[in-house]
């Protein structure tokens, strides 16, 4: 049985197999942009990856918090780190987040009961 996390891994892996046959040299510098944007530097891979979650709950994108809360997850970040950065977006964005901060804490939840299975 798969859930809306595996739905959105394959729809996303799907998609960006798509737009990569474009061939299309501003959006494949800005994919390498974003990607390369996550790489170990002043700040590390796991951190970023944070950051990430916590501009995706501001920008309310669904989809990029479970991208990032997926990266966190596989990275190591505990559920009391993840709702601690989480807590951070809704004072940054304010009540309008908190429809994101459910999906997020739903996310969460899916992700750790598929690591236990």
């Amino acid at each position: 049985m798969t859930n809306r996390l595996d739905q959105f891994r394959a729809y996303r892996q799907k998609m960006n197999e798509r737009i990569f046959e474009i061939d299309h040299l501003g959006i494949k510098r800005f994919f390498n942009l974003d990607t390369a944007a996550y790489r170990d530097g002043a700040l590390d891979t796991k951190t970023k990856e944070l950051l990430g979650l916590v501009a995706s709950a501001v920008l309310r994108c669904n989809d990029c918090i479970d991208y990032h809360l997926d990266q966190c997850v596989e990275i190591g970040w505990s559920d009391e780190e993840l709702y601690d950065a989480l807590n951070v977006a809704l004072i940054v964005g304010g009540s309008i987040v908190i429809p994101h901060l459910r999906h997020a804490v739903e996310t969460i939840d899916l992700l750790r009961e598929q690591k236990r299975s």
